[in-house]
């Protein structure tokens, strides 16, 4: 029998996916990863790192009849996901920290460390898929595109594929919802967690303020290089935002560019958020190799558009969209797409603009007609 080792968050959608696999028959143990203790003023809101996880895990895993352990995960969160997110951040740039807690803690370290201990496979309540083709394993997309998360997966390495199992790819959350019901667990009802789980009240700036030396206000510029206001420290921006500037104006503005030499914010209008294209290092490959015609995604929240990949000598990618897209962000993740197979993905490094060295004759002609 397959024993698979299931990490189980205390939120429903890992409960049913234990629940699926030992219904399967697999030998099923799950595991909740200690981050470390979340505090939350709202007693109502959900959290995913602090005792109540634990908890609700402990009470899944008693009503499935399956062992569940607690594996202490805090020094390797704090020094791979929340340092990272805070020196980024310091830097002018915004990190997705999910990405990062996928790629080094889950399907890195925990994996190991069930295989290690004789698991076949490590299993999660995330929607995405894994299939076989020729031989080889593929990330893909689930049936509720709604709620895909391969976005935040897409730095998987490519051999761990094959010891990953996603058993809600087919599954859409409406139908989670009523196998949880039906299978009477208790966290069939629990809302879902919307924040980065170790900054419940969302308030990214202040939780950074906490972790650093020194926070030190700057000029707001327009693009003519006019100051216009004082911002609060560059932590507190990222690039498209609008509100918080504290600037009166006729028409919106956004955050544009971030410039941390000189500890300086840039906005403009909407159409200064528009670039044609962009470079990304950390580039992890999960196919044989990348085409050049693909589609990529630039925001968890955003729609994957056509573009052209050209892949440079020093180990970057150079992408060049069909149409210009807004609010390219650099420390966020760009994955790559082939219909709903995940090809690989990035981190963006920065926006091309039109007047860039890096923005070819032959890249401005659109792939897609």
């Amino acid at each position: 029998m397959n024993r698979v080792l299931v990490a189980m968050s205390g939120g429903v959608d890992s409960s049913v996916a234990a629940f699926l696999l030992r219904e399967a028959g697999y030998d099923v143990v799950g595991v909740t990863m200690c981050l470390g203790i979340r505090e939350s003023a709202d007693a109502r809101r959900p959290a995913c790192c602090g005792p109540d996880a634990v908890l609700d895990a402990e009470r899944v895993a008693g009503a499935l009849s399956i062992p569940h352990y607690v594996l202490d995960f805090a020094a390797e969160f704090q020094a791979n996901v929340v340092d990272k997110f805070v020196g980024e951040y310091r830097s002018g740039r915004t990190p997705n920290p999910c990405v990062d807690c996928n790629r080094f803690l889950k399907f890195d370290t925990l994996l190991a460390r069930a295989l290690g201990l004789g698991f076949t496979a490590l299993a999660t309540g995330h929607y995405a898929g894994i299939r076989q083709r020729d031989g080889r394993y593929l990330l893909t997309r689930p049936k509720d595109h709604r709620k895909d998360q391969t976005y935040f997966l897409a730095g998987i390495p490519r051999e761990a594929l094959s010891h990953i199992i996603f058993p809600l790819a087919p599954v859409d959350k409406d139908g989670v919802r009523k196998i949880a019901k039906k299978a009477g667990l208790p966290v069939a009802e629990k809302p879902e967690s919307q924040d980065i789980c170790f900054i419940p009240d969302g308030d990214y700036g202040a939780f950074i303020a906490k972790r650093t030396i020194e926070i030190s206000p700057g000029p707001i510029v327009d693009t003519d290089g006019r100051t216009l206001g004082t911002h609060r420290g560059i932590p507190f921006y990222t690039v498209g935002q609008r509100g918080g500037l504290g600037i009166a104006a006729r028409t919106p503005l956004y955050v544009i560019r971030i410039e941390t030499e000189d500890n300086t914010v840039v906005i403009g209008s909407r159409e200064h958020l528009l670039t044609p294209g962009l470079i990304c290092s950390n580039v992890n490959v999960l196919v044989d190799d990348l085409p050049e015609a693909a589609s990529v995604k630039i925001r968890s929240t955003k729609p994957d558009t056509p573009c052209r990949i050209i892949q440079n000598d020093d180990g970057t990618v150079r992408v060049i969209f069909d149409r210009p897209q807004e609010a390219v962000t650099p420390g966020q993740a760009a994955v790559f797409y082939s219909d709903d197979v995940v090809l690989g993905g990035g981190t963006i490094d920065r926006v091309i603009n039109e007047d860039d060295e890096d923005l070819q004759r032959k890249d401005r002609l659109p792939l897609h007609q």
